[in-house]
């Protein structure tokens, strides 16, 4: 039986890791190098580390630091940022990344996903849609540059058309529920992943295990996303790089399949 994967989401800023709040506001949380070596030691399912300057600077990856990165990490790590030609894409395999993930460029010339798939395969291609819900309706937007240029596009229809265009997997991340610690908009997961049939992760609101446990309830085969639940500890949000148990996931996941 397939599981969910439960995934750390590392923002990474002046290269170091931060953490946002609805995208705004980055507070140093640490050295991207130590984290990873702790969720290492806490046997992750899957690491997820986007570099949320390389976009929004019109910047090369920061290829040293992926290398560090990838050759440290000893779980399926995901990469993002500043990715936008395939010549990138294959150079960031080469270091040893197992996926990478593409946001603006997806946006702006669609079939790159199809040449990319072709050459590297669909299951190591991610696209990230950072959606904020509209004041009134039920409608969201999609925003890139980290939440500053918004696209008139019908995320509904676009995540379909991702799929026909061998995207391996999609992640959503809520803009509103960034950082917030107060659960994940499970409209909005409910919603999109009613479109597809490709793997689906939802990515902003984990404040709890409770939180993690009623994503899988709800939607068993999905891959859920954290970050600030995973950096912060307590009311005061105190930096403690921290991950469920074996216990704690066993428990969270055969009560929700039960």
């Amino acid at each position: 039986m397939l599981y969910p994967r439960i995934i750390p989401c590392l923002l990474l800023h002046n290269k170091g890791l931060v953490k946002t709040v609805k995208f705004k506001d980055p507070k140093y949380v640490g050295d991207p190098i130590n984290a990873v070596k702790i969720f290492n030691e806490k046997e992750v399912d899957e690491l997820i580390v986007l570099d949320i300057d390389a976009t929004s600077k019109n910047k090369e990856p920061d290829y040293k630091m992926i290398e560090n990165l990838a050759s440290e990490c000893r779980m399926p790590l995901c990469y993002g940022g500043g990715i936008k030609t395939i010549a990138q894409a294959k150079r960031i395999f080469t270091l040893g990344v197992e996926k990478i993930a593409m946001s603006s460029t997806v946006i702006d010339t669609p079939e790159i996903l199809m040449e990319i798939a072709t050459q590297v395969g669909a299951q190591s291609l991610v696209v990230i849609l950072d959606v904020k819900k509209r004041l009134l309706g039920s409608k969201y937007d999609i925003y890139t540059h980290n939440g500053r240029v918004k696209h008139s596009i019908n995320l509904f229809d676009f995540v379909k058309e991702l799929e026909k265009l061998r995207a391996g997997e999609i992640i959503i991340n809520s803009i509103d529920n960034d950082g917030i610690m107060k659960g994940y908009d499970m409209d909005l997961i409910a919603r999109v992943k009613s479109q597809l049939s490709i793997p689906m992760t939802a990515l902003g609101g984990a404040g709890s295990l409770e939180d993690i446990k009623q994503i899988i309830m709800r939607h068993k085969i999905i891959g859920v996303a954290v970050g600030s639940f995973f950096v912060f500890k307590g009311k005061y949000r105190a930096v403690l790089i921290n991950y469920p148990s074996y216990e704690d996931k066993e428990n969270m996941i055969e009560r929700s399949w039960n």
